[in-house]
């Protein structure tokens, strides 16, 4: 999950390499917090938090899968 959310992030930003994820311990309630730092942080929220709310679902779909919950944070 971890990888999923770098590389969707890497290709949104002028500098991938300056991307990096952290993972929060899992909550009480079973849910895995991810923080993503980027420099870049306008090209990942993007117009009304419309690229940022695309990232939090498809993760939250791919955690579907796996039977987690996600939660994802742009630091």
């Amino acid at each position: 999950m971890q990888e999923l959310l770098k590389i969707i992030a890497q290709g949104l930003v002028e500098k991938p390499e300056e991307v990096s994820v952290t993972l929060d311990e899992p909550k009480e309630d079973g849910s895995v917090v991810y923080h993503l730092h980027v420099a870049d942080m306008g090209r990942v929220i993007g117009k009304q938090g419309r690229i940022a709310k695309a990232i939090r679902v498809v993760m939250r779909a791919a955690a579907t899968r796996s039977s987690e919950k996600v939660v994802v944070e742009i630091d």
